[in-house]
């Protein structure tokens, strides 16, 4: 996990491998290797000595590094076991089996969705996530197409995409509506039920 998400962009950009086909939609300024670039003199400084910016890239990129590490470690890791428990109880909560129940918010499912739907070979893929967000309300969000996709697979309906609150309670017919958010890839209501 620590060499797809951390080391092999870096040796990619060192070695000149564009992330994807064709013009990027935007320019990507800020990732390691251009935050280490920027430690490199300018050209027009007087002083042309690499060395203080070399040892700042090598505190940069370590700290980095080790927070990688410990986050894999100390929270995706320890996700996987919550997203399997939750595609093995999937019937349970809803009868298509498309629907994934999780604890609590904040855990890091998506790419442990993907990998366990080819591991278990289901028959059909997962659609919808249903977690209890920090303050108790739920959220249900839909299962992108893809791992770096912005697309939803099941995108909540269109005609509630960007109300809030009452009027999306009423244009639903369920109590407790909160939000759907502009794009439709997820929403919130105060009960699980709602959700």
């Amino acid at each position: 996990q620590l060499y797809e998400n951390f080391v092999e962009e870096i040796d990619a950009m060192d070695n000149g491998i564009a992330p994807a086909e064709g013009a990027p939609r935007y320019a990507l300024t800020t990732t390691l290797s251009a935050r280490v670039g920027h430690l490199n003199p300018r050209w027009n400084d007087p002083e042309q000595d690499t060395e203080a910016g070399f040892r700042r890239a090598l505190e940069l990129v370590g700290r980095e590094f080790m927070e990688r590490l410990d986050y894999y470690h100390r929270a995706w890791l320890p996700a996987r076991a919550l997203v399997e428990e939750a595609v093995r109880r999937r019937f349970e909560v809803d009868a298509s089996g498309a629907v994934l129940e999780l604890p609590r918010g904040g855990c890091p499912w998506k790419e442990h969705v993907f990998s366990l739907e080819q591991e278990l070979a289901l028959p059909t893929p997962l659609q919808l996530v249903l977690f209890p967000d920090h303050s108790g309300q739920w959220r249900v969000q839909s299962v992108p197409a893809g791992p770096h996709s912005f697309q939803s697979r099941l995108p909540l309906p269109e005609p509630w995409r960007g109300v809030r609150d009452e009027a999306l309670s009423r244009l639903t017919g369920i109590p407790g509506c909160v939000f759907v958010h502009a794009s439709g890839f997820i929403g919130g209501n105060r009960t699980r039920e709602g959700a």
